[in-house]
């Protein structure tokens, strides 16, 4: 074992001091997955985030170790999601001091939120900041870029006396479309969907936005100098990037023309872009460069996440360990085929619960994955080693927790998405482990609470997946072959796999899960199996 793995220890993130206990059943185990990943979607509430980043004092407040005077010279921008409930809150904690705000969120989000109840995430009447609406279907339209224009106006009006709040979070680029002139916002859209038609990753999808837009690339930054710029924002791209997500409109960005259009190229749409993107393109030196003032601007800003991926897998272990668990973060960003990544945690799955010492060649397997799906050796490394202390210590049940947000090729016309297809996967690739409460247990869902065109986040499944479907006449391969696998899980045992949180108000990517029973190295000890 040591010879596979690397012989440096250094205890993996949020790893327990052992405690023993009796295993889970069944029942218990699937029910503690949903609690796991229901702290971990409460843990990036748009308003508990805000809450917890701004400190009150007075006519002061603290964000981020850095403080800021307050005299009615406070303005908010924001744009995403979940925009709408960072806001509230933060009117709620500043709201005295706030002179004016614009907040372009997603078109019905405020119908949806009282229809579920959420009326705490909404901003109260004659408070200040304006609600504008639009981005249908995630889409930058006409709506969008009016509220885009009006969030313009209201910073170049900016002294050096005042505050920008501005308030990011997923899908800001959608609600903050304002193109170069003279590309027009039908155009920008046309370049975008090639480019999404045609494979690109959300990196290179931002790296050309950035390019084509006003706003963003630091753009937001250029027009409110000189005041003072404080942006808290709630990610959603893996590494938590403040240049990629929602395009970095507070953040500086010295975007070349040789790499927008080595990924125009790469893609194979240089050839055929509207005159007015061409001219653009060709002016972006002369922009870059016509900027004096940036490097006095970046001294105003100040950029603080606030919460993604890894705040919220840090607050899922914790709940994992008051349900008894050994909770230990393998990544928060996990990518790559959803092939790969599901082999990876099959593979992992395999060694924990093997009654012997794990081969060498699993372990080879698992770090030879690394570079595919995302997870760096170390990483890998530190798990196994854990994973493998807690098998022949005898260790009580462990959760091992990642995130980020893998990719699938889509070969096929069915619903669903890449938690589902993943939870897909997995089972079947566990085929052969023990059932629970003896076998592992995986979840795989998305914080947004949707996953792909669906009213499901993800699905829970186990090494009996593909007994149960054979048993129900159910195809597995067909409905993988036609990316159908909210089709297949509702199917199932009548949805019961399915992962349906509902409304969740934040998106911080996906969350997969690996509970993992206490595995007796001794085949004639008894498990013994409670329900608490």
């Amino acid at each position: 074992m040591a010879r596979a793995l690397s012989l440096f220890w250094r205890q993996p993130f949020l790893a327990l001091v052992v405690r023993r206990k009796p295993m889970l059943c069944k029942m218990s185990t699937d029910s503690h997955a949903r609690k796991v990943f229901a702290a971990a979607v409460e843990a990036v509430q748009p308003n508990s985030v805000v809450r917890q980043s701004i400190e009150r004092n007075g006519d002061s407040v603290i964000i981020d170790g850095h403080k800021f005077t307050l005299k009615r010279n406070l303005h908010l921008v924001g744009f995403g999601k979940a925009v709408l409930g960072m806001a509230a809150e933060a009117e709620r904690l500043l709201g005295d001091h706030l002179v004016k705000g614009i907040v372009s969120v997603p078109h019905g989000i405020q119908q949806t939120l009282q229809q579920h109840g959420k009326d705490h995430l909404l901003l109260k009447e004659n408070c200040g900041i304006k609600v504008m609406e639009g981005a249908k279907h995630n889409l930058p339209d006409a709506d969008a870029q009016k509220a885009a224009e009006e969030i313009k106006h209201l910073a170049s009006e900016l002294t050096e006396k005042d505050i920008l709040l501005v308030l990011i979070s997923g899908g800001g680029s959608a609600l903050l479309p304002a193109p170069i002139p003279p590309i027009s916002l039908q155009e920008k859209l046309d370049v975008t969907r090639r480019l999404a038609a045609a494979g690109a990753t959300i990196q290179e999808l931002n790296t050309v936005r950035r390019a084509l837009s006003d706003l963003k690339g630091g753009g937001l930054v250029h027009y409110a100098h000189p005041a003072q710029v404080v942006a808290l924002i709630l990610s959603d791209v893996v590494g938590d990037p403040l240049d990629l997500i929602a395009s970095g409109p507070t953040v500086q960005s010295e975007v070349g023309p040789g790499e927008v259009l080595s990924v125009l190229e790469r893609y194979k749409l240089l050839n055929s872009l509207p005159a007015s993107v061409n001219d653009v393109l060709g002016r972006i030196s002369q922009r870059t460069k016509g900027n004096k003032n940036e490097m006095d601007e970046s001294e105003h800003v100040l950029n603080v996440v606030i919460g993604s991926n890894s705040i919220a897998l840090e607050c899922a272990g914790h709940r994992a360990r008051e349900l008894g668990f050994q909770p230990v973060v393998l990544s928060p960003r996990v990518c790559g085929d959803v092939r790969s990544v599901s082999r990876l945690y099959s593979l992992l799955a395999r060694f924990a619960c093997s009654r012997e010492e794990p081969s060498a060649e699993i372990a080879a397997e698992i770090l030879s994955l690394g570079p595919e799906v995302g997870v760096e050796s170390r990483d890998l490394s530190q798990t196994m080693e854990f994973l493998d202390k807690g098998r022949t210590e005898r260790w009580d049940a462990t959760c091992l927790l990642a995130g980020g947000e893998p990719t699938v090729e889509l070969t096929g016309k069915g619903l669903g998405g890449r938690n589902q297809e993943l939870a897909l996967r997995v089972g079947l690739e566990m085929s052969g482990l023990e059932l629970p409460p003896n076998g592992p247990v995986f979840l795989s869902g998305g914080t947004d609470g949707q996953d792909g065109p669906t009213e499901a986040a993800g699905a829970i499944t186990d090494a009996g997946l593909l007994m149960e479907a054979q048993a129900q006449g159910l195809d597995i391969n067909s409905f993988l072959a036609n990316n159908d696998s909210y089709t297949f899980f509702s199917h199932l045992s009548a949805g019961q796999h399915l992962l349906v949180p509902g409304l969740t108000c934040t998106n911080v990517m996906d969350l997969h899960m690996l509970l993992i029973p206490s595995v007796p190295t001794d085949k004639s000890q008894p498990t013994h199996q409670v329900c608490p």
